[in-house]
């Protein structure tokens, strides 16, 4: 069976990539020759590449020559997996959730002037078009959620079969993350992050701040009474000196710290005492199982695939509402603090995450392909 795997830009540091990367051995063990489809294929290894990089000026006719050009190649395969919303493919993984789902959560949020923006932007009305026009192709025969969430929103908002519609949920890799790494790497890790003793760390991991709530995290944070908090920002963001003027203003500049993208999170996990993502939409952030399966407790958006599998491992947040964000944080500091110095709550964390082990998603990758095969 040759199959190919379609993501414009492949990147080492992308929850999409993660979640490939794992699938990988999955698909192989099921008798898979598997070839990336790709612009660029940074970290990909040495698996099989096609590259495809037509010329483009603007990210819309980036996104449309990329999908006429991967349409063109992928006619030699037998099973097309797409991770870019591109009509005419045989799986979609829906790890970037619904557009229009998330462009009605911005608007909501925005002044007038901003959400004619929105209403006019030829790139949103582009990839609207083509998300419609690959979930309702007769060619499309089944569709990976990452959440229930993102299922339910594909169900009520396109004419798709809902059978086509298959949950299977980011999974870990229980032991590449694991407490014990916590304790080996932790004094050195938070030694070079420059915390002090009786501090503690919040970690923000992801890409894309403004829709993660790095913003929501800051002037929370701000709002905290408690003086030995910590905020640590780890992913690529092209406007992340806003935020570190955001943090500033705020007057938390030298309480926030902004560390650019690690391909290795662990020692990044080991110092921090808390994961936080306010996100405003997710449909379900990688990083979150990581950080709970190093026994981590998170807070997590509640538009987020994350809530939906959190359960007593941390607390649910409004990203928008900076004051119940603020509290959580204290809460979260607090339960740290006490008794048995937040051993109990990191043991949860680290339970929690045993279910969405890496292997079980494979097995629910391989039944699925296997069906489809």
């Amino acid at each position: 069976m040759r199959v190919a795997l379609v993501r414009q830009r492949y990147s080492p540091y992308g929850g999409a990539e993660r979640f490939i990367e794992r699938a990988l051995p999955a698909l192989e063990r099921a008798g898979a020759q598997v070839t990336l489809i790709a612009r660029s294929a940074e970290g990909w290894g040495s698996r099989a590449v096609l590259t495809l990089n037509p010329f483009y000026l603007g990210n819309l006719w980036r996104d449309r020559s990329f999908a006429r050009a991967a349409r063109g190649a992928w006619g030699t395969f037998d099973l097309v997996q797409s991770h870019e919303r591109i009509a005419g493919c045989d799986v979609y993984r829906a790890g970037d959730g619904v557009h229009r789902r998330w462009l009605e959560i911005r608007r909501a949020g925005v002044g007038l002037i901003e959400r004619l923006g929105i209403a006019l932007n030829p790139y949103h009305r582009y990839v609207c078009a083509e998300e419609r026009r690959m979930f309702e192709h007769p060619a499309l025969r089944a569709v990976i959620c990452n959440s229930n969430m993102v299922r339910e929103e594909i169900r009520t908002a396109f004419r798709i079969a809902p059978e086509k519609l298959h949950v299977v949920h980011n999974g870990v890799d229980l032991e590449h993350f694991h407490p014990r790494h916590r304790d080996a790497l932790r004094a050195a890790a938070r030694a070079e992050l420059g915390l002090a003793e009786g501090e503690l760390a919040f970690l923000f991991v992801g890409s894309g701040f403004a829709r993660k709530g790095l913003d929501a995290a800051i002037a929370a944070l701000a709002r905290c009474e408690q003086p030995a908090l910590r905020l640590f920002a780890a992913g690529r963001d092209r406007d992340a000196a806003r935020f570190a003027s955001l943090a500033e203003s705020a007057g938390v500049g030298a309480r926030v710290r902004l560390l650019g993208a690690r391909e290795d999170v662990r020692p990044l996990y080991a110092a921090a005492d808390c994961f936080i993502l306010p996100t405003r939409y997710d449909p379900f952030p990688v990083a979150a199982l990581e950080a709970l399966a190093m026994g981590l407790p998170a807070i997590v958006g509640e538009r987020s695939g994350a809530a939906e599998v959190l359960g007593e491992a941390g607390w649910i947040c409004e990203p928008d509402d900076v004051d119940g964000l603020a509290r959580l944080m204290g809460a979260a500091a607090h339960a740290l603090a006490s008794g048995d110095n937040g051993g109990s709550l990191r043991a949860t964390a680290r339970r929690t995450s045993e279910s969405y082990g890496i292997d079980a998603m494979a097995r629910r990758l391989t039944d699925l392909y296997a069906k489809l095969v």
